[in-house]
């Protein structure tokens, strides 16, 4: 597929609750299409990790909001990974903590937070795979292209607590948790694929994205 034939894919969503294997997913099939990776919830570390340093109550939405307007947040979106500047500051390294894990969702649930991010991520040129919650429901409801992934709370709690090196029964409860606060941004958009990733491996679930995507797509010259 040429570069102007890769353009035409426009955005494609891999959307799916936490550690459902959405970030390397969309990672894997941006490199597969050579188009850029975006991933959005990046942005809402970024917040929370901004409140964390401010000592704000990241349930004031008004000033969490202030915040975010008197500090220059920066996604740069790149072909395997994303890199994220505050102020200037590279942070992207400080994103993926437990604290901020146990922040975000409240941060996140804010409407004013949401309209921030997608408005951000409207800003990116396509084409680009993009990662996150609600994707293809309500940031890219025009994509032609979306997915949907889902794992059970067990097997999810697994790769998180291989990826922080934390206790299983603990991120099991606090995922659950999570998702519950997360219920509104986590229902897919309707005419979504879903991909139940529990007995899949990371090839297999792009090779499975890729299937849906026009043929050639993945023909990198």
């Amino acid at each position: 597929m040429t570069r102007a034939a890769r353009a035409d894919l426009g955005v494609i969503t891999i959307d799916g609750p936490a550690a459902s294997g959405k970030s390397s997913v969309a990672r894997g099939v941006a490199h597969a299409l050579g188009v850029p990776f975006v991933s959005s919830g990046l942005l809402y570390r970024a917040a929370t990790l901004l409140v964390a340093r401010a000592g704000i109550d990241p349930g004031d939405e008004a000033a969490v909001m202030a915040a975010l307007a008197g500090h220059a947040v920066a996604l740069e979106p790149g072909t395997t990974a994303n890199r994220v500047r505050l102020d200037g500051e590279d942070v992207s390294d400080a994103l993926h903590t437990a604290a901020v894990d146990a922040g975000v969702s409240q941060v996140a649930a804010h409407p004013s937070v949401r309209a921030w991010v997608g408005e951000q991520l409207r800003r990116v040129p396509p084409p680009f795979a993009i990662d996150g919650r609600d994707m293809g429901s309500t940031v890219f409801p025009d994509a032609r292209h979306k997915f949907y992934l889902t794992a059970s709370l067990e097997e999810r709690a697994r790769r998180r607590a291989g990826e922080r090196d934390t206790d299983l029964a603990a991120v099991a409860a606090a995922m659950a948790r999570r998702d519950a606060l997360d219920a509104r941004q986590l229902a897919p958009a309707p005419d979504a694929h879903h991909i139940d990733t529990d007995a899949l491996d990371l090839d297999q679930v792009i090779e499975r994205v890729l299937e849906k995507l026009p043929a050639g797509a993945a023909s990198v010259p």
